[in-house]
This record gives C-alpha cells, structure tokens and sequence, in this order.
C-alpha cells in the first residue's frame, strides 16, 4: 500500500493532518508515479497518528483510504485480508473445552463432506471420531429413510445403533467402513428392481372349495389374506406355514386391515367382521350394507367402507366393540369399488367411472375426478396425490386439489385390479396376470416419455391378480390362481439365473 505527500527538495515540512488527503473523492486515470525517499518517514509519521485514534476513527479512516484505491489495490488487499479473517474453529473449540460444539457442527455434514473433513487436518480426524459421527450419520438416515431402517433391521446393525458409548459400541472406524457396505446394498437392490431380479416365495392356499385370494396385508411377521373360500388364512411370514384359519363369513373375504389389536374384515356376505389378531375371536359384526362390502380402510378411531350398494359409510371406532355410524355418502351410480382417506379428504372411486372426493371432517362432497373411461377398480390417495387403476386397463395420476389428470400409464392388457405407490415406485396388478413397476418421479416429470415409465413387468401369477403390497425389498401378491407370491429383491441369488427370474420355493396349505 502506497502514501504520497507533499514535500519541498530543500526543507522538508511535516505533513499536514491525515484527513486532508481524503477530503477529495476516489482518484481517477493512471497509476501514481512510484514513491521518492521520504515515504518511509511519512509511513511512520501516518501510523504514529492512526495508533492514537479510536477504533471507530481507524475503521473510517481506512473505509475513505480504500476508496480512493484502484480496482487492483482492491484485489491485493482482498488477497492480504483473506488468510487474516478465516478461523480454524474446529481446531480452536476443542481448546476451549467445547469439543460437543465441534462435534455438533461436524455432524450435519453429509457422507462425502464427512470425508473430506476428515482429511484436513489430524485434529479434525480426532474430532470426527471421538464423536462418533460416521455412527451419527448412519442413524440419522435410519431415522429419516425407511430404506436405511429395513436395512439395518434385516442384517442386524441396528444393535449397534442409538447407545451411549459403552464398551458394546464398535469405535467409529466400524461406522466409516459399514457406510459404504450400506451404499452398496441400496445400489444392489435399486438394480434389483430395475432388473427385475428376484428370489420367489409361492404359498399355495388351496382347499377343497376354495379358488382365489382376494386380498392381504403383511408385516415383518405374518401375511393375513382373506380368500374366496369365506376364511381369512394367517400365516407365518418366515417359514410360510400357516397358523391360524378364522371362520364366521358367509360369503368370500373381500378386503381386509389389521393393526396390533384388531382385523377388519369385509364380505360379500355384506357385515363388516371385527376380530381380534392374537386369538382370532369375533369381537363385533357390522350389519349395514344391503350388497357385498368391497373395501374398507381404518385409522386414527374412523373406519370407512363401500359396497356394491352403491353408498360409502363413515364410521366412529371408539373401540373394537363401539362401533358407530357416523354418515352414509351418496353420490355414485355404480357399486362403489375402493376408498381411502387421511385428515382432510376421503376419496372414493366407482364402477360409474368416477372418483369422488369428500371433506372427512364434514363428509360434504367436494369435487369429482373425471377421466376414466370405464369402471374404476382400485386407487391409492396420499398428500395430493391419487393413483387409480381401471377397466380401461389405464393407470392414471390425479392430484387430488384440483383435479387434474397429471399422468395416464399404459400397458397393461386387461382391468388394473391393484395399485399401490411409495415416494419412488408404482406397482400394479391386472387381470393379465401381470405385476408392473413404474418410475414415479418419471411419471410425474411431464417431459419424461410414456416409454420409459415403466419399469419392470413381472409374470408368475396363472390367474388375475387381485391384490398386492410392497416395500422397499419386497412385494406381496395374491391371484385368482390360489397363491400368494412373495418377490424379494433384497435376498436375491443370481448363480446361474437369467434376469428377471430366480428360484422359487413352493408352501402348499391343504385343510384338514
């Protein structure tokens, strides 16, 4: 940085005040001539003068002094105030005694930032692992990803998961190497799913009178399916045996929902049937509908259902045992084929080629959504979006607050009998006997072609699928042809099998 002042060859005089040199605005043109043999002099005079003045002074003084800089003085004084304002303080919490400061900064990183912190410098490396941030990091996607929390369920690192530090917790140079190892087993089952790669599981339900199952629900540790034989079937989801038969329908198991307490089931015989899931008693039998009950969806102490009568009712469950009606909705001209619901609405789909979406609240109708071009057969509703399937062997996308059709999948051959979708996928299931997987990110991208929307198309089933469930490593089938099909795209053996194909084990039941 440069200072010129006047002064005389003969007889020097001291130089006048600092604030007259910036008195005047920025100087303009070339650059000033190089500075003669009194410049040190008068720097040691400027300093001497700027070292009395306050903080206050000082800052406003160099705020004129660089403005009447160039624009590569500028540049240079950037470059010489950079290293001055930066602040290694992960090194200089810990000194401080707050190393927990350091340690909660650092743990927001996501897994590659976590690595190249890692490698600045040797305190950082201590502050990385003394705070168990790889573990951190790990159960932080657990928490918030159900593809991380399935994962660790499956292959048991969850016991080393959310305990204080104790002598049963791996040091973190165990979290750095499993994350990876995790990475991997996500990239693997994505393929698996693109690829349709998969290991096959077959129950075969039949009995003596039976031939189909028309519906199911599975968690980690059973599959309850209600069939057309008038049962509903439990069985064990490891061993495939099953373990319990409930009887007390006269007429086939339409739809059925369980939780921890409770299995609801419905029927053409037109009750709706409680029972409880541990010892398979009827706990209450709702007479109300005059035709079969074709579907039904409860939560939160409210239960809907709809029937081939045409009407959807509304229900208050205080308990398994009270049971109310709540309100009747009338509005469709054609039995009334699915529902499903949460807060705000309860979107209802008919054979009168409709969907019609209603307040819960209020249970007043609000808008109807038009597009089909034949009966409605199944649909899923959540946030704004509803996914329906038809008989006009169409998928289509609506979001549910306007209205709009966003999306209308083709390629099935026959009626889409199930839906089902999660944040990435939709499957279906139709009559064709065929299970598709489509991209759902890509089907609501309007620039992405029909063409690569779906996915996969899986084939097994010899008969109509009626209804499915899936996860992210899984999904569960059953069909007109009397089994239930569990495709696993997370335990896949790929020794010698073409793709889209593997193994399949076969579990018959047969009543005795």
């Amino acid at each position: 940085m440069e200072f010129f002042f006047c002064c005389s060859a003969q007889s020097p005089v001291p130089p006048p005040p600092l604030h007259t040199y910036l008195t005047n605005g920025p100087v303009m043109g070339s650059r000033k001539r190089p500075s003669e043999g009194n410049y040190e002099k008068e720097k040691e005079h400027c300093i001497a003068l700027f070292d009395q003045w306050s903080e206050a002074d000082q800052v406003e003084f160099v705020e004129r002094l660089i403005s009447r800089m160039c624009h590569y003085q500028h540049g240079h004084i950037n470059s010489y105030l950079k290293p001055m304002l930066q602040r290694d303080f992960i090194t200089a919490l810990p000194a401080q005694g707050l190393d927990h400061i350091a340690e909660n900064i650092l743990s927001f990183l996501d897994a590659r930032s976590l690595c190249s912190a890692e490698l600045v410098c040797k305190e950082w490396q201590r502050v990385i692992s003394e705070g168990m941030l790889w573990k951190k990091l790990i159960e932080r996607m657990v928490r918030t990803d159900p593809l991380w929390k399935g994962l660790s369920e499956r292959h048991q690192w969850e016991k080393y998961l959310f305990k204080n530090r104790t002598s049963e917790v791996p040091p973190n140079s165990y979290y750095h190497s499993l994350y990876p190892k995790i990475i991997q087993d996500i990239e693997t089952i994505e393929a698996n799913w693109r690829c349709g790669r998969h290991n096959l599981q077959r129950i075969q339900c039949r009995s003596e009178n039976s031939k189909g199952v028309y519906c199911l629900q599975y968690d980690d540790d059973k599959i309850i399916s209600g069939l057309r034989d008038n049962s509903i079937k439990i069985w064990d989801k490891q061993t495939l045996e099953c373990l319990k038969i409930l009887t007390g329908h006269t007429g086939s198991v339409l739809c059925l929902q369980y939780d921890e307490r409770v299995i609801v089931t419905g029927s053409s015989d037109s009750t709706v049937r409680v029972w409880e899931v541990m010892t398979g008693e009827v706990l209450n039998t709702l007479i109300h509908h005059n035709e079969a009950v074709l579907h039904l969806r409860f939560a939160n102490g409210l239960m809907v259902t709809c029937s081939k009568d045409r009407s959807i009712a509304v229900w208050d469950m205080a308990s398994p045992t009270d049971i109310s009606l709540r309100r009747v909705l009338v509005g469709h001209r054609a039995a009334v084929n699915v529902v499903d619901f949460d807060d705000k609405y309860i979107v209802s789909a008919s054979g009168d080629r409709t969907i019609k979406v209603w307040s819960t609240s209020t249970c007043e109708f609000v808008r109807t959504l038009n597009g089909h071009k034949r009966g409605i057969a199944c649909l899923q509703y959540r946030d704004r979006l509803v996914v329906s399937g038809s008989s006009d062997n169409t998928i289509r996308l609506w979001d549910i607050e306007c209205g709009a059709c966003l999306r209308v999948l083709e390629g099935h051959e026959e009626l889409v009998r199930c839906i089902r979708f999660d944040n990435k996928r939709i499957v279906s299931g139709a009559y064709d006997g065929k299970i598709k997987v489509w991209d759902l990110q890509a089907a609501l991208d309007p620039r992405a072609p029909a063409s690569t929307l779906c996915l996969r198309t899986l084939v097994e089933h010899s008969g109509r699928v009626f209804r499915l469930q899936f996860d992210e490593f899984q999904i569960i089938s059953s069909s007109h042809d009397d089994t239930i099909l569990i495709w696993d795209f997370l335990n896949v053996s790929t020794n010698g099998q073409s793709e889209g194909r593997s193994p399949s084990r076969t579990y018959t039941y047969i009543s005795r």
